[in-house]
């Protein structure tokens, strides 16, 4: 079995507890866009702000009431459907008059604005998240201080969440039965015929899996914050990546969060680590059984993905008995679930969903560099 799941990176240090999503205001998410409409143009963006509904029934309102199709209006990502939500849409040949007149079922309208062009799945900068915990433990504060404080210099752990895997937790199992096309077992488990969407989604999940296999080993080698010898390695100002050659080099920048080891969302045409590093990516996959190859019918190219993710932003807040409030701005591609479960010592679901902005490809570092 292809084992998922990752130690915590604070193991050493007591969680607070809690619980999550009590109310539907306990759960606030802001996109932040990479950039801004430019005020002209044949399409229009305009920014929603949504409460309990998912984003996609509310493009499903929001094209029934333009009178256009669903797939003409488009989102940076996902969000989730238990929550306050705001981000960003676009449309095309919609004036932003006709958009600011709508009248919505659990969303309102923000703002809007014509651009050139329209609003692309993963054209997002992050997302910052305020969410309140309540029932935690009497001692909260002072731990949520110990445990950010590690987080804040080593990075938060840039797991796949549990909501990648199914209800089950077997989607990659699934995934990798696809992968050495085993029709007899898949039906064994029900499985006879896949939609071609159906079929990337378990191979993502495949994907997403052995990435967290090597996160783990990374975690438990104490070497989330650190770098060997071949690792790939990305510059956080700029995402651009290269191999590190001289570990002791580069080790002082890790630490300085200048740089982020990545790890592989493996495929036919993934850029892989050398040496050491390598070695140990290899490792990993031949324990799963799968070779890089077998990604090929399915053009999983692969890709990189940092190891770990920085909480920018991060703070916390006492707001009455047994609640914490707590901030943090987390960039595309990354789960607040991640941050969470730390700090909470928890296996706590956030239902968020899985879509454009939480791909195994679509928001990781390009294999091209």
């Amino acid at each position: 079995m292809l084992n998922w799941e990752i130690p915590y990176l604070t193991s050493d240090l007591p969680g607070i507890g809690g619980k999550l999503r009590v109310e539907i205001d306990d759960f606030i998410v802001e996109e932040v866009p990479a950039y801004e409409p430019c005020g002209e143009g044949e399409h229009t963006f305009f920014g929603v702000e949504k409460r309990d509904i998912s984003t996609l029934a509310l493009i499903r309102q929001i094209a029934q009431a333009l009178g256009v199709a669903e797939r003409d209006i488009s989102c940076a990502g996902l969000k989730d459907a238990r929550a306050v939500a705001r981000q960003t849409l676009s449309v095309q040949w919609i004036p932003p008059e006709k958009l600011m007149a709508l009248t919505l079922d659990k969303a309102r309208i923000l703002w809007a604005k014509r651009h050139t062009n329209k609003l692309r799945s993963g054209h997002l900068r992050g997302n910052r998240f305020t969410l309140r915990i309540r029932d935690v433990a009497p001692e909260a504060e002072v731990r949520t201080a110990a445990i950010a404080g590690q987080l804040l210099a080593r990075g938060v752990p840039n797991a796949y969440g549990r909501q990648r895997f199914g209800n089950r937790g077997n989607n990659h199992e699934m995934g990798r039965l696809l992968l050495r096309d085993d029709r007899a077992a898949l039906r064994t488990h029900g499985i006879h015929h896949l939609s071609y969407k159906m079929r990337q989604f378990l191979i993502s999940a495949v994907q997403s899996a052995l990435f967290n296999a090597l996160l783990a080993t990374r975690i438990e080698r104490d070497l989330l914050d650190d770098v060997l010898p071949g690792d790939v390695a990305r510059k956080e100002d700029t995402g651009g990546i290269f191999i590190v050659e001289a570990a002791d080099v580069e080790r002082p920048r890790v630490k300085a969060w200048e740089i982020s080891v990545t790890g592989p969302i493996y495929g036919y045409k993934m850029l892989a680590a050398q040496a050491e590093a390598g070695a140990l990516e290899a490792c990993i996959l031949k324990e799963a059984g799968i070779a890089l190859a077998d990604f090929r019918p399915f053009q999983a190219k692969g890709s990189r993905r940092p190891l770990r993710y920085y909480p920018e932003g991060l703070t916390w807040s006492v707001d009455g008995p047994g609640v914490l409030v707590i901030s943090f701005f987390a960039p595309k591609g990354a789960y607040a679930t991640s941050l969470l479960r730390e700090l909470m010592k928890t296996e706590a679901v956030l239902e968020e969903e899985v879509g454009e902005d939480s791909g195994a490809t679509d928001d990781d570092v390009s294999s091209s560099g």
